[in-house]
């Protein structure tokens, strides 16, 4: 089966491309059944990497995966693997003012976060989950793309949803007030908003154009990886590049 792709609905300039993949296709089975790009979440190598490889044929070049651990850690401009400087980073975002250069994260529940200018020459992308949004991830990343925010653009990529992310005390005090209408209380525990809290933290940088935000992987069991749906299960792909300089302003307001 052809792998499935999520295509950003944002006013980006038409050379800026992106996209999320989803668990359907591939080859990995099992729990990490379909289209499984994770290497460290158990499944069969010799998998991930056909299915690494069906993605970068649609790819300019192969991806610079980083190894995610929930921080703040920008990579600029990430090399392409097989050089020495292109080992797998420890980071949670990446940028590029490189044409073709690809920015990717992987994710079964944590939110993506797409970023571009208006002239689409600079791209971004961040791996948003709660401990990376109360740690500054979104604001680390905008800083790195040298830009002025008001000239940004967002998209919230596929994401566990509000009605289902259930968090408890330390969560809401990672934000310490500053987010009281984002958790609705449910017994001894909160519901989570990751989306809503994702655009405040946008919005508290400068960033006011940001779409998306309407999937649930957990619970869209058949297009979506869920690792608090299902614990062990794949990852999927969020990729964003630029295929040449912009000459001109070319996104709407």
């Amino acid at each position: 089966m052809k792998p499935d792709r999520i295509f950003p609905d944002w006013p980006a300039p038409a050379n800026v491309q992106a996209f999320t993949t989803t668990r359907v296709g591939g080859v990995s089975r099992g729990p990490w059944t379909g289209f499984n790009l994770g290497v460290h979440c158990g499944d069969d190598p010799a998998d991930v990497a056909k299915n690494r490889s069906t993605l970068e044929r649609v790819l300019p070049e192969p991806v610079h995966w980083l190894k995610q651990v929930h921080g703040t850690r920008v990579v600029e401009n990430p090399p392409p693997p097989g050089t020495e400087s292109g080992q797998e980073a420890e980071a949670d975002a990446a940028v590029s003012f490189t044409p073709g250069r690809v920015c990717a994260v992987l994710t079964a529940d944590c939110l993506p976060v797409f970023l571009c200018n208006r002239r689409g020459d600079r791209v971004g992308m961040a791996h948003a989950g709660w401990r990376g949004l109360a740690h500054g991830v979104l604001q680390a990343a905008v800083d790195a793309l040298r830009e002025d925010p008001s000239d940004l653009m967002a998209w919230l990529g596929p994401a566990i949803g509000p009605g289902v992310y259930e968090v408890g005390s330390e969560v809401t005090d990672a934000f310490a007030g500053e987010f009281p209408t984002g958790f609705t209380r449910r017994g001894d525990r909160y519901l989570l908003d990751l989306y809503a809290l994702a655009r405040m933290k946008l919005a508290g940088v400068g960033v006011q154009r940001v779409s998306g935000g309407g999937f649930c992987t957990f619970s869209d069991v058949r297009r979506f990886y869920s690792f608090r749906r299902d614990g062990v299960t794949g990852r999927m792909a969020s990729v964003i590049w630029f295929n040449r300089p912009a000459h001109t302003v070319a996104a709407a307001d």
